[in-house]
């Protein structure tokens, strides 16, 4: 939000003119906020006729009312965080409230992560959908952020209210893209280490803990599974973490105690490159430093 004191906007009008062209300025001044916020009343209202509840996403029966429920929310999303650059926004002046948007995100997010676990499997117009994750990612919701959440709720003496705070917490978990995928991880950590620490123990040393534990477990396993030298692999996925560089198959052959065969190497190695990609996703990403 730019506020400006001195009366310039005809030469910026020209300005944008002379660098783009003459119909720039509606792409670049936004209309007034009652403008937008009535066009995310639309939005809203079109996501409600095909999704009217919760319930209804979870029973959808065929691919085109799935595919309708992410195009209306989509569109919603971007409306909303259009809405959001205005220094008016009140979550308290919008028709859906806050605590709706999260929980149908989190179902949205459902739809997201089913079309990726069956785009290999099957054909499907799901599978070239854009769900456009970037809109819904907030950088102010990480782990640091949940871990003081959880320091606050131990606080609590009231049993009834921690479940409170526990069910928030984790909704809050389901409707972020990144913490989407620790989300078994944290309400493991919350189910059974929570009760064990005192209000004097530091949670995010124990966090932390409790996070390396469960890495070189899930690592053991990938590597077992998948037959795999655990040392050699573990470097590749420290390379992949250093250069951002999806290692080549035959770089994960190499970590492998006996090569694929030619007609399931492709497969295979995919497969193997995929799961690496959710192990670094889970428990690096987003991490505290």
């Amino acid at each position: 939000n730019i506020l400006c004191y001195r009366n310039l906007k005809e030469a910026t009008d020209e300005a944008i003119a002379l660098f783009s062209n003459k119909e720039a300025k509606e792409i670049i001044f936004l209309p007034e906020y009652e403008k937008v916020l009535q066009d995310l009343t639309e939005k809203y209202i079109g996501v409600l006729g095909v999704a009217p509840t919760l319930e209804s996403i979870s029973s959808f029966k065929s691919e085109e009312d799935k595919f309708a429920f992410i195009k209306a929310f989509r569109e919603l999303i971007r409306t909303l965080n259009v809405l959001k650059t205005y220094t008016e926004f009140s979550w308290e002046e919008l028709p859906m409230k806050e605590d709706w948007f999260a929980k149908y995100t989190g179902k949205y997010l459902d739809l997201r992560q089913e079309a990726k676990s069956e785009a290999a499997q099957k054909e499907s117009i799901l599978n070239d959908i854009d769900f456009e994750v970037e809109l819904i990612h907030s950088d102010t919701i990480n782990v640091a952020y949940i871990l003081k959440l959880l320091a606050k709720q131990q606080q609590t003496t009231n049993e009834q209210d921690k479940k409170e705070q526990t069910k928030k917490i984790l909704e809050m978990l389901s409707s972020d893209v990144e913490l989407r995928s620790k989300r078994d991880l944290i309400e493991k950590f919350i189910r059974d280490m929570m009760p064990l620490l005192t209000d004097e123990d530091d949670i995010e040393d124990e966090f932390k803990k409790f996070w390396e534990d469960e890495k070189v477990l899930a690592l053991k396993k990938l590597c077992d599974e998948e037959h795999l030298d655990q040392k050699q692999f573990s470097n590749l996925i420290e390379a992949y973490i250093f250069t951002n560089r999806e290692p080549l198959q035959q770089e994960v052959f190499a970590c492998m105690e006996q090569r694929p065969s030619i007609l399931k190497a492709r497969t295979i190695g995919e497969r193997i490159i995929d799961r690496m990609k959710e192990f670094v996703e889970v428990f690096v990403n987003g991490m505290i430093a």
